[in-house]
């Protein structure tokens, strides 16, 4: 590829890599996950039957 021939593909691995790492991390960091405590909170309902 000859319009690349400036380019040091060293220089160019690093930059997609850096690239990549940045996108992962802030696809990881987006994300909220939910604490245990929310999780756990379920509602109990008793029936009382009257027969």
């Amino acid at each position: 590829m000859p319009q690349m021939a400036p380019l040091s593909w060293l220089n160019l691995f690093i930059y997609f890599i850096l690239v990549f790492i940045m996108f992962n991390t802030m696809n990881y960091f987006s994300l909220m996950y939910m604490n245990k405590s929310e999780k756990q909170k379920k509602s109990i309902k008793t029936l009382s039957w009257k027969w």
